[in-house]
This record gives structure tokens, sequence and C-alpha cells, in this order.
């Protein structure tokens, strides 16, 4: 991945801003869109979304959910589908015991795909890194199939990173206490 142009230090001096709720107890959208871009500017893997390896990643992604379906909904950026994510998340998961579901299940889909990685990384020689993108790497592998599942595990191992960060913030804000898998 390209080194990232963080303000460290900023990021440091400061925590990420509130998530305000509105009259009827549902989070204020512009509260929200501060609580993102904070990740995006000082947290760095949250804003490993716009890595240019991340996004041309994810743009990989939304060609095989074009081929694959037409009619699919793509997204421009990567970081448009994470913001959306989010806020998707905290839409239909108005509750603690429904966030915090969902933030286990993302979780799980993070430790998925970080297995995934791990077991094709060792299997084919792969090593991205600065210099040599995934896509570059994912090459290695020689059948499609599998090529693909690796490619969609670096992208899920990205994606959900970015989500469980924000999103555990989010409940702490929310529910007065940091996220632990087993709270409930």
């Amino acid at each position: 991945m390209a080194v990232s142009n963080i303000d460290q230090t900023a990021g440091a001096s400061h925590q990420p801003p509130a998530a305000r709720r509105d009259a009827q107890g549902r989070i204020e959208l512009a509260s929200l869109a501060d609580v993102i871009g904070w990740f995006l500017n000082y947290d760095q893997r949250v804003a490993a979304i716009n890595y240019p390896t991340v996004e041309a990643l994810f743009q990989w992604k939304q060609q095989e959910a074009r081929r694959l379906d037409a009619d699919a909904y793509t997204f421009d950026r990567a970081e448009d589908r994470l913001a959306v994510g989010i806020i998707q998340a905290l839409t239909e998961h108005g509750n603690e015991q429904a966030l915090h579901s969902w933030i286990k299940e993302l979780l799980s889909a993070l430790d998925e795909a970080t297995k995934t990685n791990e077991a094709m990384a060792s299997d084919y020689g792969l090593a991205p890194d600065e210099e040599t993108s995934v896509m570059s790497e994912a090459e290695k592998i020689p059948a499609a199939r599998e090529r693909a599942l690796y490619l969609t595990a670096c992208w899920l191992e990205t994606l959900c990173t970015a989500e469980v960060r924000v999103l555990g913030w989010v409940y702490q804000q929310l529910y007065g206490r940091p996220f632990h898998p087993n709270n409930f």
C-alpha cells in the first residue's frame, strides 16, 4: 500500500467528533459526516480506503459486479461505498443490540477475509507491499476463480476494517461504552 500522507500529529492531538442524535433519536447525518471525515483524515486504517492501490482494487470489484449483474448498483469511488455502508448500517441497525450484532458480523467477515488472504498469500507466494499492488500480486494466481476470491477478500478486509473502526466509535458515542464483542 502507498504511504499515507495523514497528519499523524493532528490526529493524535484530538478525538473524533461526537455523533449526535436529532430530536427523534436518529443520528444527525451532518455529525456522522464529520465523524467519517475525521476517520478518513486521521485514522490510517480508515484512510487506506483512499489509497490508489485500494481504489484500483475497488474499481476491479465494481467491474466484477457489473459483469455478474448488469443492473448491479455501483459507486464511483471506494470512499463513497464506505460512507454509504456506514450510513446504511446505522439506519438499519437502530438500537444497541442490532448495531452490536452488525459490528460482530463485520468482525466475522473481516476475520474470514484475513484468513483467506493469509492462506492464499502463503499458497501462491503473494507479498503485496508499497511497490507491488494487490492487483499485480493476484496475477500470480493461475485460476481466475481463486484470483477473484483473493481480490474480493482483500477488498473486504479493507472495507470491513474501515467500517468497524468508524462504527465502533459511533457505537461508543451512542451507547456510552466501547464496543466489545461479548457485551451481549
